[in-house]
């Protein structure tokens, strides 16, 4: 099992957000998750909230082993091509340590406030898929063009190719069925979502199906979800355990109410049980 943490970037100073991810690195965390937004999700006030892909540059030329990402990307925010660019720069400042995600957006309310368009839910959709495309073959370092429902690509080249081949690991985030699965069983090569292991084994089994529908080793998509971090730590061994047993590879950890401490001895105390 491997494990992450959220640094739960929203409402506090850079220092804190780099402190949290540098103690992570220390602690034998595989990777550093923030999230994709332009202000606060929860809580009153506007509140500090940095944009998540300098965020993550800036961390990964303060850190040297864990990787680096955010849950998720909403496709929404960043034209392809720019978000293509944004991730080599990441990827090669890193060291090639960036997990890159992508999924459909949601948060309305911040496209609204902030003047960034929201389309309907299938268009939505469309520009994710597009996305994946785009910024797949844009890594290659070829020339691309591309006819896309949303976004289409003429003569393009983006160059330098990433550090890591063929491309950083893409994640994608969510269940549903109709639209977000099929892209997962396409395109991902780590999905994340939430829930427990049985209410989502009918969502694994439908990825098994479709990844092998597509010419692909369903085995070769890591399954992610995320852990709530409290100090019953018999709790969470047993919770790890289902998890792992359920044919989950990697655990998201929320950073806890209770601070670094509480942190510090799950890393110590309960990750070394299921390396």
């Amino acid at each position: 099992m491997r494990f992450g943490i959220d640094v739960a970037q929203q409402r506090m100073g850079w220092d804190e957000v780099a402190r949290r991810v540098e103690l992570a690195e220390t602690l034998g965390f595989d990777g550093a998750w923030g999230f994709d937004h332009f202000q606060p999700m929860y809580g009153e006030g506007p509140g500090e909230c940095f944009e998540g892909m300098t965020t993550l540059a800036a961390l990964a030329a303060r850190t040297s082993r864990i990787r680096l990402g955010l849950l998720v990307t909403g496709a929404t925010y960043r034209h392809p091509s720019v978000f293509a660019a944004q991730a080599v720069t990441v990827d090669h400042i890193s060291g090639g340590r960036l997990e890159l995600s992508l999924g459909a957006a949601w948060f309305d309310a911040e496209h609204t406030a902030l003047g960034i368009p929201f389309p309907r839910t299938g268009a939505r959709f469309d520009l994710l898929e597009d996305s994946l495309e785009i910024i797949k073959r844009l890594f290659t370092g070829d020339r691309v063009s591309y006819d896309g429902k949303v976004v289409s690509l003429h003569d393009a080249q983006m160059l330098p190719a990433p550090v890591q081949t063929p491309h950083p690991p893409i994640w994608i985030g969510g269940s549903g069925p109709r639209r977000t699965l099929p892209i997962v069983a396409r395109y991902a090569d780590a999905w994340h979502t939430w829930g427990t292991p049985n209410s989502l084994q009918e969502s694994m089994a439908r990825i098994d199906e479709l990844a092998a529908e597509a010419g692909r080793d369903p085995a070769s998509i890591l399954r992610a979800a995320s852990l709530s971090l409290t100090p019953d730590f018999d709790l969470a061994r047993k919770h790890i355990a289902k998890w792992r047993d359920g044919g989950w590879g990697y655990l998201v950890c929320g950073w806890p109410e209770e601070g670094a401490a509480l942190v510090e001895q799950f890393a110590s105390e309960v990750m070394p049980e299921f390396a």
